[in-house]
C-alpha cells in the first residue's frame, strides 16, 4: 500500500481525466504529500486494555490519507483517475468497520458557445454521497453503507472526464463517475447562444443541468437543463436527484442577452436576466464534504464564504453587461466578455463556463473512507495526523498549534528550517538547520512555526550579482524553544557590489567569486558550504547539508550539495536517500557562469536542488544556483525548500 510523494499526473487545465480529453489533458492533480496530508498507516492501533488489536479493512486503491475525527481514526482512498478499490480482508474489533462511506462526483458539463448572443454555463457533475453531515445547504438524514461487509472483493472506480466546451453549439456533457453500484451522471452541457434552433439553445440535462443559452429572438427565453434521476439511494440533494437544474437564458428587447448559469450540487444555476441583479448568469454553488479529512487541502476547492472543501459547482453563463459570470463554489468556471470561458476545476466536477468558446468541465472524483481504529482518549491536536510503528505523528507544514491534552508524553521531534536560496553564477543554498531528538512534553498548547525557504538571487543588474537569501527559522515553541536556523544563502557570483548574505546558517551556503569560502553551519544542525573555484568556468561551491559539507567544484562542474540526514521514525515525507529512512535538509548545488548542463552540480539527498532547481518543499533543502550570462544577470537561481516540524509519541 503506497503513499503519495509529489504531484502525480498532469494538471488537468481542460478538466478531463481520460486519454483523448479536450486539449489532451490526462491524469490527476493531487499535490505535495505533507501539504495535503497523504500518509500510509503502518502498525496496529490499540484501544483500552481488554480490547484486542484493532485493524480496519485491508484495502488498496487510490491515494491514501489517514486522519482522526474525534476518537475515530479513518482511512480515505482518493481516486482522481480510474482504478479499483480492492478489499482483501475485513476489519477486526471495530464497530461498523466493514462499512464504507463514499463521495462520487461525475465530470462537469462543458460551456456553450456564445455566438452572436450569450451562451449557457455547463452543469456540475452529479454529486452522490452517504457521508452523514456535509457543510452546505441541508443535511443527510440517513447513511447508506456500501455492501462490502459480507466478503472481500474488487470494486470498480471510474472517474468521469469533463465535457469539452463548445466551439460552436452546445457544450458537451461530462462523463459518469462510478463506484461499484453507485453511478453519478455527468453534468449537462451549456446551451448555445445566438440561433433560434431548439434544442441547441437549451441547456442539456445531466447530474446538474446546463444553463440555457440566449435565443436570437427578442423577449424570449430558453430553459436550462434538468437533473438526472437516480435509481439507487442517495440522501442528498434528494432521493431522486444528484444536483440542480441550470438557469434559463434570456433575450430582452434590443440586444440585451444573457445565458443562464449551470446548475450545481447545492443550488440551481442563476437565470440570465435584465437588468442584472448582480448574480445573473452565475453558476449554482456545489456542496462541501470533508470525507478526505478535516485538514485535507488536496481535494475540492475553497469557498471563502464557508468552511470545508467544495465540489460540483456550476459553470457561469455569459451576460451582455457587465459581461461577467461567476462559477459556483465547488469548481465551476467563470467567464467575461469577450473571451473563452474558464474550465471547471479538475477533480471537482465543476461545470465549464460559456464564452466565445466554452470552457471544458472539470473531471470528477471518488473518495472512499472507512474506520480503521478508535483512540480511547485523543492525546493531542494539531497538524496532519498519521500513524506508524505504534506512534501518532503530527506533521506541520505551516504555522499552527500543537496542543497536548493527555500527558506528559515522551516524544520524538523533527524541526527543519527553510533552506537558503541559490546565487546566480555562484554558490548553492545551504540546507535549513535540522534538529532530530526526543523530549518529554507536558500538557498544554505549543506554537509551531515552519520557516519558508530563502529567496534566490535573480538580480537583473547588468554589472553585479548578489548572493542568495538566508532561509527562515523553524521553531517548536516548547517551554525551552527548539529552534532550527535557516539555511545560508549561496555566495554571490561576482566580486564587489552588494551581498544578500549572510552565507552562514543552519548549513552554510556555497562560496562564490565574491566570497570564495563557503558559509559555516550551526553547531549540531548542519555543515559548511563548499568553496569557490575560479577556473575554468568560475564555479560556485555546493551548499552544506545536515549530513555532510557542500562540495567544491570538480573539474568544470560546480560543487555538489551536501547530503542531508535520515529520520527512521516516520514513514513518509522527505525524500529517499542512500540508506533507509526519510531524508531531509540536503544542500543545493552550486552554479557556473555557463548554462551548459555539463557544468551543473547535483543537489544533496534530502531535498537539495540541483543547479537551476529549487529545494524540495517541506524538506529544508537548499536552492540550486543559477548561471550568469553577462546581461541581464541572475539567470536560473532557485529558492530554498520550506521547512517542516514533526512530533511523534506512543499511540
Amino acid at each position: 500500500m503506497g503513499y503519495l510523494g509529489r504531484r502525480i499526473g498532469l494538471s488537468q487545465d481542460n478538466g478531463d481525466s481520460n486519454p483523448g480529453a479536450a486539449g489532451g489533458a490526462v491524469g490527476g492533480g493531487i499535490l505535495d504529500l505533507f501539504a495535503h496530508g497523504y500518509f500510509e498507516r503502518q502498525g496496529d492501533l490499540y484501544n483500552a486494555p481488554g480490547i484486542g488489536p484493532q485493524s480496519g479493512l485491508t484495502a488498496t486503491g487510490g491515494v491514501i490519507n489517514d486522519y482522526t475525527s474525534g476518537s475515530d481514526v479513518y482511512r480515505a482512498h482518493i481516486f482522481t483517475s480510474s482504478g479499483t478499490f480492492d478489499v482483501s480482508a475485513l476489519s477486526e474489533n471495530i464497530t461498523n468497520g466493514d462499512n464504507v462511506e463514499y463521495l462520487v462526483v461525475a465530470g462537469g458539463g462543458g460551456g456553450g458557445s456564445e455566438g452572436n448572443q450569450r451562451g449557457g454555463g455547463g452543469g456540475a457533475g452529479g454529486y452522490r454521497t452517504n457521508v452523514p453531515a456535509p457543510i452546505g445547504p441541508g443535511s443527510h438524514t440517513t447513511s447508506v453503507a456500501f455492501p462490502v461487509s459480507t466478503s472481500p472483493g474488487s470494486y470498480t472506480v471510474t472517474i468521469g472526464g469533463g465535457g469539452a466546451g463548445a466551439i460552436s453549439g452546445q457544450g458537451n456533457d461530462g462523463a459518469n463517475s462510478v463506484f461499484g453500484s453507485i453511478t453519478s451522471s455527468g453534468g449537462g452541457g451549456g446551451g448555445q447562444g445566438s440561433q433560434d434552433n431548439p434544442p441547441a439553445n437549451e441547456g442539456r440535462p445531466g447530474g446538474s443541468g446546463g444553463g440555457g443559452g440566449s435565443p436570437n429572438s427578442s423577449n424570449a427565453t430558453e430553459p436550462g437543463g434538468s437533473t438526472t434521476a437516480v435509481t439507487t439511494p442517495s440522501p442528498w440533494p434528494g432521493p431522486a436527484t444528484q444536483g440542480f437544474a441550470g438557469g434559463q437564458g434570456q433575450h430582452a428587447a434590443g440586444s440585451w442577452a444573457a445565458g443562464g448559469g449551470g446548475g450545481g450540487a447545492g443550488e440551481v444555476g442563476k437565470a440570465g436576466t435584465h437588468p442584472n441583479p448582480g448574480t445573473s448568469s452565475d453558476g449554482g454553488d456545489g456542496l462541501s464534504n470533508l470525507i478526505a479529512g478535516p485538514l485535507n487541502t488536496g481535494v475540492g476547492v475553497v469557498n471563502p464564504a464557508s468552511p470545508g472543501r467544495w465540489f460540483a459547482g456550476g459553470g457561469a453563463g455569459i451576460h451582455f453587461s457587465p459581461g461577467t459570470g461567476t462559477g459556483g463554489a465547488g469548481g465551476g468556471g467563470s467567464t467575461s466578455h469577450p473571451g473563452v470561458g474558464d474550465s471547471g476545476v479538475y477533480s471537482t466536477g465543476g461545470g465549464g463556463a460559456s464564452g466565445s468558446g466554452g470552457g471544458s468541465g472539470g473531471s470528477g472524483i471518488v473518495v472512499v473512507r472507512y474506520k480503521i481504529a478508535s483512540v480511547a482518549t485523543a492525546k493531542a491536536t494539531g497538524g496532519a495526523i498519521s500513524f506508524h510503528g505504534g506512534k501518532t505523528i503530527h506533521t506541520f507544514v505551516g504555522t499552527g498549534n500543537f496542543t497536548l491534552t493527555s500527558g506528559p508524553v515522551s516524544a520524538n521531534y523533527l524541526v527543519v528550517a527553510g533552506g537558503g536560496g541559490g546565487s546566480a553564477g555562484g554558490g548553492g543554498g545551504g540546507a535549513g538547520g535540522m534538529l532530530n531528538s526526543t523530549v518529554t512534553i507536558a500538557p498544554g498548547p505549543y506554537t509551531v512555526t515552519v520557516g519558508a525557504g530563502g529567496a534566490a538571487d535573480n538580480s537583473t543588474s547588468p554589472t553585479q550579482e548578489s548572493g542568495g537569501f538566508i532561509g527562515n527559522n523553524s521553531v517548536l515553541n516548547l517551554p525551552s524553544a527548539v529552534t532550527a536556523t535557516g539555511g545560508g544563502g549561496g555566495g554571490k557570483g561576482r566580486a564587489g557590489g552588494n551581498t544578500n548574505g549572510p552565507k552562514n546558517g543552519g548549513s552554510g551556503g556555497g562560496g562564490g567569486e565574491g566570497d570564495t569560502s563557503g558559509g559555516t553551519g550551526a553547531g549540531g544542525q548542519g555543515n559548511a558550504g563548499g568553496s569557490y573555484a575560479s577556473q575554468p568556468h568560475f564555479a560556485g561551491g555546493g551548499g552544506g547539508g545536515a549530513g555532510a559539507s557542500g562540495g567544491a567544484p570538480t573539474g568544470p562542474a560546480a560543487g555538489v550539495g551536501g547530503v542531508g540526514a535520515a529520520v527512521s521514525w516516520i514513514a513518509a515525507g522527505g525524500t529517499p536517500g542512500p540508506s533507509p529512512g526519510r531524508w531531509f535538509a540536503g544542500g543545493g548545488a552550486g552554479s557556473t557562469e555557463s548554462s551548459n548542463g555539463a557544468y551543473h552540480g547535483t543537489g544533496g539527498a534530502g531535498g537539495g536542488g540541483a543547479t537551476e532547481v529549487a529545494g524540495t518543499t517541506n524538506t529544508g533543502g537548499g536552492g540550486g544556483g543559477g548561471y550568469w550570462d553577462g546581461y541581464p544577470s541572475g539567470k536560473g537561481a532557485k529558492i530554498g525548500g520550506s521547512g517542516i516540524v514533526v512530533i511523534a509519541y506512543p499511540t
